[in-house]
């Protein structure tokens, strides 16, 4: 077996190909005539929560215009424009169906805030359409959607962001200084958890006619036809596999990458392994994990990913990750940083957050758009990485089987987990080409 050194080394260099952005004839040329000063013209598409969040810090820069937002929910639509009006000064045009903005050439770039199993399709459309793209994470609902949304950005050449807005913390650069600093000793495992309630659903709501205002067909869009469900709307999706992965598709993308990132992974790992139920909660409507264990197994450490729906966690954190250290231990997550000299009780230093990571990542979006520089905080090729490891696993869990993927070749060389790659798209929706 290959020195943990010799590991990250091969895997870099086998990784380095896929971060070479090359200038890529656009479908539709971005408007080079304009000058830093001039307005940069944002549409968003899926306007509650996170979507809304994130374009509302694109706003809070000078020079920003927002010209159109898109859902599915009139009400939603209606709401958000009437608040934009009275934020910015202007009132957006509004469209159900996203493809109506991407056919507007006055638009700059769009953010994606919509559910997972929408990303990929959205953002593709955008790049081809010549936009440049702030994409939630996960990037997307599976992992051939990771490589077809990779191929398009770098087809495109357009600039993507990631919403994984640990990459703009100072606390989280200050975790990787300490980690890369070689004061933990040799770090053996790093262990990853994040416990949240909200991965048991207890009382849902029964299937039921779509009501007035919202287009439940657009709202399903590829994933397969299913009846109306109130509670498979408004965040609570991330609990179908239809729509989206669990607690480890969305925290784990996050806390992964902060775990991934400390450690210099930047390739597959040798074998990942995992265990899933609802165990918490027998009668949980959820079909993802309210329970889960992972194990990824690299050459010279394990990282852990753990989950259950009871918000209570080692060192009185429900989520963070822990980095074990035979010199000492690095317990961080958003509100704190700690660090536990080996056989210590309590922490000899601690930090606390010192910027606003998410208008620092917006800043950082708008600044490489204006530039023309691909480098994001967060690109796409790193979302994609971070988004195949929580899927697979997923996969691994779902399986019940020790798996190891082939990123070259696409494959697990298992019947059974390889079904899981890709979704079926309902027509007339198609997969993106690689």
């Amino acid at each position: 077996m290959s020195t943990r050194r010799e590991f990250l080394l091969q895997s870099a260099s086998a990784l380095a190909a896929t971060f070479i952005l090359p200038q890529a004839l656009q479908s539709r040329p971005f408007r080079t005539s304009q000058a830093p000063s001039d307005q940069l013209r944002v549409a968003l598409i899926g306007c509650r929560s996170m979507g809304w969040g994130d374009l509302s810090d694109v706003m809070n820069h000078p020079n920003m215009y927002c010209a159109a937002l898109c859902d599915i929910n009139q009400s939603i639509l209606e709401n958000r424009a009437a608040e934009a009006q009275k934020k910015w000064g202007n009132r957006p045009d509004t469209y159900s169906d996203y493809r109506r903005i991407l056919d507007r050439q006055d638009i700059d770039a769009v953010v994606i805030g919509t559910p997972d199993h929408w990303h990929c399709l959205m953002m593709t459309d955008a790049c081809s359409a010549g936009k440049d793209v702030y994409v939630e994470k996960p990037i997307a609902n599976s992992i051939a959607e990771c490589d077809a949304m990779v191929a398009a950005q770098e087809r495109y050449g357009r600039v993507v962001q990631v919403g994984q807005q640990q990459r703009s913390s100072h606390l989280w650069h200050e975790m990787k200084r300490i980690v890369d600093s070689g004061q933990l000793g040799n770090i053996a495992r790093v262990n990853v958890w994040a416990n949240f309630g909200y991965a048991a659903i207890l009382n849902p709501a029964k299937d039921g006619p779509t009501p007035e205002g919202i287009d439940f067909e657009m709202w399903l869009g590829p994933a397969p036809q299913r009846p109306f469900n109130e509670t498979k709307l408004n965040g609570l999706w991330r609990m179908f596999w239809d729509y989206g992965g669990g607690l480890l598709t969305d925290w784990g993308v996050h806390l992964l990458d902060m775990a991934f990132w400390g450690m210099n992974v930047t390739g597959m790992p040798l074998r990942v392994m995992g265990s899933g139920a609802n165990h918490a909660y027998p009668n949980n409507f959820a079909e993802t994990f309210d329970t889960l264990s992972v194990f990824y197994a690299f050459p010279d450490f394990l990282i852990q990913w753990s989950n259950v729906a009871i918000e209570s966690g080692p060192y009185g954190i429900n989520y963070g990750l822990e980095f074990k250290g035979t010199k000492g231990t690095l317990v961080v997550n958003r509100e704190k940083m700690e660090l536990y000299p080996q056989g210590e009780n309590q922490p000899s230093q601690q930090w606390k957050p010192t910027n606003n990571e998410h208008y620092d990542h917006t800043t950082n979006f708008i600044e490489c758009v204006r530039s023309r520089r691909f480098n994001t905080a967060c690109t796409i090729q790193n979302g994609a990485f971070c988004a195949k490891m929580a899927h697979l696993g997923n996969i691994a869990a779902r399986t019940g089987q020790a798996l190891t993927y082939d990123d070259q070749r696409h494959t697990f060389h298992d019947k059974a987990a390889d079904k899981l790659i890709a979704h079926a798209y309902r027509k007339p929706w198609r997969m993106p080409k690689i």
